[in-house]
């Protein structure tokens, strides 16, 4: 186990079939710079490729900060054609974080506002360190969030309380991060890591087609009919059954063994 430097603001901790993504970037409480942002979506869209080798993804920060939001003395004073282009790279960035096949999840162990809120809901699964806050506070800069807040946070917490943090501004603590629906767990400072990472074996271990295809299933069918949801549901499945981990599984369990899924 040893960390490699993606960029001075990046560390990998590479630990077999997981892979954890530190930002580091202490001294500004995480906060991503454009640099920053095109060195994490060069990492991501190279995961995609990645399935066999790569089945979870974990991201995290360093010190009091996950990721304060986006960088904003690096746009201060700057056109709108910077701020434009900032903006379509974090949206590639997270989109693409969004969309892997892995299984990803956030360890949230530092304020985590803005685009780190933001960043973190691209995540499946959030775990948040229970002495942080989390929140969209744009709003009282004139703005709104542009990383997907306003589409995502709705997804998980719904529509009400998204109006309300985002039109507010407001900080959630980690209790109510939970209690919304905004993150899996809470957990205290110094068991945050052993928590998401323990959790992350425990992905890691299952068929990675299967878990793949159970999280698209879930992702797409949350914009398509319920019907058609089903549909995808069972086609899935189908073609799932066929796989030789799908026979491998039925077989352990037959044979009252642990499966050895090969992602096939």
């Amino acid at each position: 186990m040893s960390e490699e430097r993606l960029h001075p603001n990046l560390a990998l901790d590479r630990r077999g079939p997981i892979e954890v993504l530190r930002v580091d970037r202490e001294e500004a409480l995480g906060a991503l710079n454009f640099e920053t942002m095109e060195a994490l979506g060069t990492y991501v869209q190279g995961l995609y490729g990645r399935r066999d080798e790569v089945r979870v993804l974990m991201l995290t920060g360093t010190g009091r900060g996950f990721v304060a939001g986006a960088d904003i003395a690096g746009y201060h004073g700057a056109g709108q054609t910077v701020f434009d282009g900032f903006q379509r790279r974090s949206r590639q960035t997270f989109d693409a974080i969004a969309g892997l096949p892995q299984a990803t999840i956030c360890a949230v162990n530092g304020y985590a506002l803005g685009g780190g809120f933001e960043l973190a809901m691209c995540c499946d699964f959030i775990f948040v360190n229970e002495k942080t806050k989390l929140g969209l506070p744009e709003i009282k800069l004139g703005l709104l969030p542009g990383g997907g807040g306003t589409q995502r946070l709705p997804r998980l917490v719904g529509a009400m309380r998204a109006k309300e943090l985002l039109m507010t501004g407001r900080m959630i603590t980690a209790a109510e991060a939970v209690e919304y629906g905004a993150a899996l767990e809470a957990c205290a400072p110094e068991a945050l890591m052993p928590r998401a990472l323990e959790f992350a074996e425990s992905l890691a271990t299952m068929a990675p087609v299967a878990l793949s295809e159970a999280k698209r299933v879930v992702d797409d069918g949350l914009d398509t009919a319920l019907s058609a949801g089903l549909t995808m549901e069972q086609r899935v499945l189908g073609a799932l059954f066929a796989t030789e981990d799908g026979k491998e599984g039925i077989a352990a369990f037959m044979e009252k063994r642990d499966p050895d899924f090969k992602g096939q």
